[in-house]
């Protein structure tokens, strides 16, 4: 979730497809990753082990689960790789690595995969690992399910135990990118047959102590944790704090170790602050938009769409609201740093006329856009400046604040025009899968193109490079012309740590080390 891409000079990414079919692949995403200011460097120090580490945190609500498959926000990505560790990890440099599933390799054609499974790892409850944990684990995404990893597993067609220690998947076609599917953050590893999540059994770090959704989340370190050097603290608490002021605060008064989203209003403060440092990302970040429900009217209407991205002033809600800390989007989800961007397709600006022209068009509706700072953090300020750059065209846009507590179960999705966020994905496919398909659980615009669905699926199998990186482009361009998402920025994210607060480093693709600070981090 985080860019600053303009001073970044990304490369882009880089896939070796003999790497990518063979084990760990590298991205080389050659993001900007800007690391620590304010405080020491991070450098490869031994770790050392003990304390409690405090977390305050934006990202999560009342309504939070211990079910991976409902996981939608920040703090439940958190405490989940406490409890538990993902099938594949996304490095520090974006390389896809391997974590219960230790390596891999692809048949040709990429239809057939095989996975070689971590030895010697056992759950919380002492059952060690094996190919039936890892198959039922996936399988919790598959089928008749809720759960949002479901489309990046659909191509799945059998999954078979070759032994104790390895399995095969079957695709109903030839897909190079899912060792980069099986990273995604639902997808964690549990015991065969468990059900009960509300006592969760996980191979990760931390154990479950107390669960209070909307309040705070504690953890014990197990003592057993099969990562060397990882696993350092002997309790987590993570507390909710959703305003970014008392955040800040709490992190200055030494009440709390650690947040994340920073203020960008905030950071001459913070970095006046003798007790906190700050991890910086550039190259990729949350995608902070509003979106339209294509399926509802007046959203339905394409012209309506269009006076909707001409009647914002990207630049300006990049430089007042995020001083800076962020570059100006154009309507899509897919990273600037991606090897298949678009940077070729032509940035929608601010255009009052244009705008007026589309709104009349469209039959000049009544416009109301919800939003909360449990969306992203300057949400609210956003919305009352695309409210004003609305109205100098003659556009009337009623903002409406609600409750940041369980807005992603009761504004997202539902409501037909709102503030969102996306972060970033490893591949393009996974982000494309994941937000655009007709039938994605997480298709926040209601966007539905047969051509468009079509189009990605067949770029999933074309080994024609630059056929492919046309599909995926003009794949970009239907979006960009005709969806419902108004991206207008793309933030940097914005740590805030105590400076005893060691083993922090900029991710490509999550806040707080990916969400793996209880992990990775230790005390000075």
């Amino acid at each position: 979730m985080t860019d600053r891409i303009g001073r970044a000079g990304a490369q882009g990414l880089i896939v070796d497809r003999r790497e990518l079919m063979k084990g760990g692949a590298a991205l080389g995403l050659g993001y900007g990753l800007t690391g620590a200011f304010g405080g020491p460097a991070q450098a490869a120090e031994t770790p050392k082990k003990g304390g409690t580490l405090r977390i305050g945190m934006e990202g999560g609500s009342a309504s939070d689960t211990l079910d991976p498959r409902s996981f939608a926000d920040s703090i439940p990505l958190n405490y989940g790789y406490q409890i538990w560790n993902g099938l594949i990890e996304i490095d520090n440099n974006g390389n896809a690595v391997g974590e219960l599933l230790e390596s891999w390799e692809a048949k040709p054609g990429a239809k057939e995969w095989i996975f070689n499974i971590r030895k010697g790892v056992t759950f919380h409850s002492g059952k060690t690992l094996d190919a039936d944990d890892i198959i039922y684990s996936i399988n919790l995404h598959r089928g008749d399910t809720k759960s949002a990893a479901k489309d990046l597993l659909s191509g799945i067609t059998e999954i078979k135990k070759l032994s104790p220690t390895q399995i095969q998947i079957s695709l109903n076609g030839g897909n190079l990118n899912l060792p980069y599917n099986l990273t995604d953050y639902h997808i964690l590893g549990v015991p065969n047959g468990f059900t009960d999540f509300s006592k969760p059994d996980g191979t990760g770090a931390y154990k479950l102590e107390t669960f209070e959704p909307g309040v705070r989340i504690v953890t014990k370190n197990t003592g057993q944790y099969w990562k060397p050097g990882c696993g350092n603290f002997d309790a987590i608490e993570l507390q909710y704090i959703g305003d970014s002021s008392s955040r800040l605060q709490a992190l200055i008064a030494g009440q709390v170790d650690a947040i994340n989203r920073l203020d960008p209003k905030t950071m001459d403060i913070v970095t006046s602050s003798p007790d906190v440092s700050v991890v910086q990302t550039k190259g990729t970040g949350n995608r902070y938009a509003f979106v339209a429900l294509c399926d509802t009217d007046p959203y339905s209407n394409v012209d309506l769409r269009w006076a909707l991205k001409y009647g914002i002033d990207r630049k300006k809600i990049v430089d007042t609201v995020y001083q800076g800390y962020a570059t100006v989007g154009n309507d899509t989800t897919i990273s600037p740093m991606n090897k298949y961007f678009a940077k070729d397709l032509a940035q929608t600006l601010y255009d009052p006329e244009k705008a007026a022209f589309h709104y009349k068009k469209a039959g000049s509706p009544k416009l109301e856009v919800k939003v909360s700072e449990g969306a992203y953090s300057g949400a609210t300020d956003a919305a009352l400046l695309y409210q004003e750059s609305m109205k100098q065209a003659g556009i009337e846009l009623t903002v409406t604040r609600v409750s940041a507590d369980g807005y992603w179960s009761n504004i997202w999705l539902k409501d037909p025009f709102c503030a969102v966020y996306w972060g970033d994905r490893p591949a393009i496919d996974l982000q494309l899968s994941q937000t655009y398909l007709s039938d994605a659980a997480w298709n926040d615009t209601h966007w539905k193109r047969p051509d468009f669905d079509k189009l990605v699926l067949a770029a999933r199998v074309e080994e024609d490079e630059a056929k492919r990186r046309e599909m995926y482009f003009e794949a970009q361009k239907m979006i960009h012309d005709d969806g419902g998402m108004i991206c207008f920025a793309v933030s940097d994210y914005l740590d805030g740590y105590a400076k005893k607060v060691m083993g922090t480093a900029p991710h490509p693709r999550y806040d707080m080390c990916d969400q793996r600070i209880a992990e990775k981090a230790w005390f000075a």
